[in-house]
């Protein structure tokens, strides 16, 4: 190999090989600026693939297992930022409080923050309190019929899209309306499938509809502009899928049973 070749080639090699720490510095930069990845989570009683829980020991949640992977991979400790529902998250996407998150995705959020990939696929529907005689979708949707929903949330918005004579209200918390049900002050409170049928094991009387009003699809997301952060945490979840993390996440919050759904 000519001399000058070699030189060139080397010069090369060194380039890149100083390049690529500069690369990782600059993601850490941006995806973790206060030197901690500060993930939003959502808190409720309710578990399952986007809600988080309180616990002595801390939080636990799927996010929560999925962000304390990402800081390590990182390098970085975990800090979590915690909100009363994905709402609130979403307001906060433009205020520099939280690094990432994982949410139910729509075409509002989108202009609000940037997504990765899919991890959950859930069905949408109404659960009406105890003794209600209401059995279908079309019984609920009356005058005068109150139906509550996360304020701010993608249920929220499919619900109020869905009912033309039903009243819906949002409430901040999923505690609040559960109370609210349990009383009998609404008639029927929208949100995942798996997490109403959880509710009406807590609440006799009640009944979980069979009919679908959306699909809810859950995602990954940072803020807007975040580009070396989006292609950092789409290559984390495409490997949370393949190697096991994610259905670990899954297993470790009494979500065995439920399969991992990305489409």
């Amino acid at each position: 190999m000519p001399t000058p070749f070699r030189s060139v080639l080397a010069g090369l090699v060194l380039a890149a090989a100083v390049a690529m720490p500069a690369l990782a510095d600059g993601l850490k930069d941006e995806i973790a600026p206060t030197g901690k990845l500060r993930v939003a989570i959502a808190i409720s009683p309710a578990g399952g693939a986007f809600w988080s829980t309180k616990t002595d020991a801390g939080y636990a949640g799927v996010p929560v297992d999925l962000g304390k992977e990402m800081a390590a991979q990182l390098g970085v400790p975990v800090e979590y930022v915690v909100h009363q529902n994905s709402g609130q998250i979403t307001d906060a996407a433009s205020k520099g409080t939280w690094d990432v998150t994982w949410l139910p995705k729509d075409p509002e959020r989108e202009t609000k923050m940037l997504f990765g990939p899919i991890y959950e696929v859930a069905d949408a529907t109404y659960i009406v309190k105890p003794g209600s005689n209401i059995t279908n979708f079309a019984a609920l949707d009356q005058p005068g019929v109150k139906v509550a929903a996360v304020n701010a949330t993608t249920t929220m918005r499919g619900a109020v899209s869905h009912l033309k004579h039903a009243k819906v209200a949002g409430y901040q918390t999923y505690d609040e309306i559960f109370g609210l049900l349990k009383s009998g002050e609404i008639d029927a409170f929208a949100l995942s499938r798996d997490q109403l049928n959880k509710m009406a094991q807590k609440i006799p009387g009640t009944r979980v509809l069979d009919e679908t009003f959306k699909k809810t699809v859950t995602a990954v997301a940072v803020p807007l502009g975040h580009q070396q952060s989006l292609a950092f945490v789409t290559k984390f979840m495409n490997e949370a899928v393949t190697n096991g993390t994610l259905r670990k996440a899954y297993d470790s919050n009494g979500l065995k049973d439920t399969p991992i759904r990305t489409e």
